[in-house]
């Protein structure tokens, strides 16, 4: 942590510069969101946009997802969980004792009293994720891809049946309609579905993107023909004062008066550099597309049992979900393409996966479930947005313009002291 007033050149015009650190989906939008402000804005990444997790995801705009990863039932699952070849979950071992400290704090979070209460923050982020694409895209040109829709989240027993059942009360609570599927019914909708599958859900007025990385692509385009500058480039430091930022990258550095930093999984490692500690985790996800899959289905559809999403894209049918707690360096496991290949096989009959392409990604979480979206404790021309675990894309746009609401110095559209870093200290 170091001051740059001093290091910045007499007379050199800062004030209406932002670097946006991290080209995934919220920083691609916040980007634009801002270049629409009258800023000048850089975005930087060292990979081209949509490289990352905003490419492999599922697609699926989960605004009705608002209930947080913890509590005592999740915790009481992830034994089984672990224990099943099949299930949604997995932990390098090796990786274990660096674990150690995030499962301690994820441990409280799921005996905290602030569930419900975290429940109505993560809905302020997810319940106009589909409006708000659908203006996105209109501005973009590229409609198609995004798809208004329900979908389903189907069960094997009545015994998972019913504990889903009292998460998605939560949701008809919150006016969302969701129907109570038989096996009969299932079948009529979905064909192609195994006959395992008894019972379901049917979660109406939802979303999803037909190909996450066209859509970034498309958002990125329309960045740069409003005005925007982007730049591939590695962050190596960051130096910063309470009035400027310098973003030092491999061969060049960049100054700003003020700063975002969205940059997922890898965020732990930058807000360190302005001496901010943040307890975050990376939970890995793979996907498997099929190309010709030689069967179809018409919606998005979530096997409520193993937690991995089956949706239809323009590029094919792809499968993505499950967890892998190993951070950020281990290398892709191929024991989970082979369960994750399985299990597709088993949820769709006559599924075809020889003309397929596999993933991994990195979706950054914190121990609560929720992202952090406010200035940062250290210096408050610097603003984080990140850690939103399974709802990157789906938070996406509603985090953009709280970004953008805290850069401009209005009072944000929701109330964000749940996501204020402060909570961990």
């Amino acid at each position: 942590m170091q001051d740059v007033n001093k290091k910045v050149e007499i007379g050199q015009d800062v004030d209406n510069k932002i670097v946006v650190i991290g080209a995934g989906i919220i920083g691609v939008t916040a980007a634009l969101n801002l270049i629409r402000e009258g800023y000048h804005v850089t975005l930087l990444d060292r990979d081209k946009p949509g490289e990352s997790c905003s490419f492999g995801n599922a697609g699926l705009l989960a605004m009705s997802s608002f209930e947080p990863n913890v509590g005592i039932s999740t915790l009481m699952s992830s034994p089984k969980w672990l224990l099943d070849p099949k299930g949604p979950l997995s932990i390098r071992w090796r990786y274990f004792h660096k674990l150690l400290p995030w499962l301690f704090s994820y441990v409280r979070a799921c005996f905290s009293k602030k569930i419900a209460s975290n429940a109505q923050a993560l809905h302020g982020l997810t319940r106009s994720s589909l409006e708000l694409y659908q203006q996105l895209v209109k501005t973009a040109g590229c409609e198609s891809l995004v798809k208004k829709s329900d979908y389903l989240q189907v069960y094997r027993s009545k015994a998972e049946f019913d504990k889903a059942e009292a998460g998605m009360q939560s949701r008809r609570n919150e006016g969302y309609k969701v129907d109570v599927l038989e096996a009969n019914t299932i079948k009529k909708l979905e064909p192609a579905l195994s006959e395992q599958f008894s019972y379901g859900h049917q979660i109406h007025d939802h979303g999803y993107i037909t190909d996450p990385g066209e859509l970034l692509t498309c958002l990125h385009k329309q960045f740069l023909s409003e005005g925007g500058q982007f730049e591939q480039a590695n962050v190596t430091d960051i130096k910063a004062s309470h009035l400027h930022c310098q973003i030092i990258c491999d061969g060049k550095s960049y100054h700003c008066s003020q700063m975002v930093l969205a940059t997922g999984a890898f965020s732990k490692l930058l807000a360190k550099k302005i001496g901010e500690k943040v307890p975050l985790e990376t939970e890995r996800g793979y996907h498997e597309t099929c190309h010709a899959p030689g069967v179809s289905i018409s919606r998005p559809i979530m096997d409520g049992d193993r937690k991995f999403m089956a949706t239809p894209m323009s590029m094919g049918l792809r499968f993505a979900g499950t967890v892998e707690l190993a951070g950020v360096d281990a290398p892709k496991n191929p024991r989970r393409f082979k369960v994750l290949n399985r299990n597709a096989k088993e949820m769709i009959s006559g599924l075809n996966t020889t003309d397929s392409s596999t993933w991994m990604g990195f979706r950054s979480t914190l121990p609560d479930s929720l992202p952090v979206i406010c200035r940062s404790s250290a210096f408050p021309n610097i603003i984080y947005a990140f850690g939103h675990q399974h709802l990157g894309l789906t938070c996406a746009p509603k985090t953009a313009q709280l970004v953008t609401d805290l850069i401009c110095g209005r009072i944000p559209s929701i109330d964000i002291a749940a996501f204020d870093i402060k909570r961990f200290k």
